[in-house]
């Protein structure tokens, strides 16, 4: 069994590697077309690739977590689901956390039967993020798994999110005069603490919030609220997330910035490829070092952001 939940774990890992979450949302359509000539399939390319970047991101030491968006594999079928299954194998390997974005949220055994699917077999992962919408019952089957004796897994609850449709009901105003958004982050905190005798050492709960870097008027007043809450923290990099509103959500119990475009195609500005790219000729450790350039770019502008605040 665990000491430690796996958001302890990953909270101190953020401390250790900087607070930078890789995401592998990779889509093979960020990869070009004279890498992926190379391979029988597009989802053995997509493979291929996230190997690369996990083993750069490891030995640069430059990120905490990658975090796997299950749609990019689903959409490729039954292959890519076992590209899936074989990219979070890979991730455990590397030492750094799992998780997994798959926003699962139902009533009942269908919730029971999501989290067995993502805590176990195939598709086992360290973290997931849920959706707490259908009501607060549906998250207990998947925040059960939080136990030592379940292995301590963790979850992050969408809170405040990064697209502008989030207002439409994260900011609906309550008959008590709150917003939803906080009747949500008062349950994630609450539901994090019942953790806590049996993690006498815990320094955030294993259950976080996912809190979008996109929203600057939100950020100080959440990051204050919930200050024991671990965040993951989506919007930075392609979203339009400045690293200052990120910095200012990475204070307290701290977080784990998401950037997954940002790397996965850094390649298409990469000026040191401009030639490649005209040619076509483009390797597999071509886009996989800029993508590595990347994570250490945003590692460090996302520390230094923490340090001006």
């Amino acid at each position: 069994m665990n000491n430690k939940h796996y958001m302890q774990i990953l909270q101190e890992l953020a401390a250790k590697n900087g607070p930078l979450c890789v995401g592998l949302d990779t889509d093979p359509s960020y990869i070009p077309e004279s890498v992926l000539k190379n391979y029988k399939s597009a989802p053995e390319a997509v493979l291929a690739y996230n190997k690369a970047i996990i083993n750069r991101v490891v030995k640069e030491k430059s990120a905490c977590c990658f975090k796997v968006q299950i749609a990019y594999y689903e959409a490729m079928g039954l292959e890519g689901m076992k590209v899936y299954s074989e990219t979070l194998k890979e991730i455990k390997k590397s030492g750094l956390i799992a998780i997994s974005d798959i926003k699962r949220g139902d009533i009942g055994a269908t919730s029971d039967a999501y989290a067995k699917a993502h805590f176990k077999g195939d598709f086992e992962t360290d973290i997931i993020t849920i959706n707490p919408y259908m009501g607060f019952d549906t998250l207990k089957p998947f925040t059960k798994y939080a136990s030592k004796e379940l292995g301590g897994k963790g979850a992050f609850v969408l809170l405040c999110t990064s697209n502008p449709g989030m207002v439409d009901i994260e900011h609906q105003q309550l008959k008590d005069g709150s917003i939803l958004l906080e009747k949500v982050g008062n349950e994630i905190a609450r539901i994090g603490e019942e953790f806590a005798a049996e993690y006498p050492e815990q320094t955030c709960g294993p259950i976080g919030a996912v809190v979008g870097a996109t929203q600057e008027k939100d950020a100080r007043y959440l990051r204050d609220k919930y200050a024991n809450t671990f965040f993951l923290i989506p919007g930075y990099g392609a979203q339009g997330g400045a690293a200052r509103i990120a910095a200012t959500l990475l204070d307290k119990a701290g977080g784990a910035v998401n950037s997954s475009r940002g790397i996965l195609c850094a390649w298409k500005n990469d000026e040191s490829l401009k030639a490649k790219i005209e040619n076509n000729t483009l390797t597999l450790d071509d886009i996989a070092d800029s993508a590595a350039r990347a994570c250490v770019f945003s590692k460090n502008d996302l520390l230094q952001a923490k340090a001006s605040l």
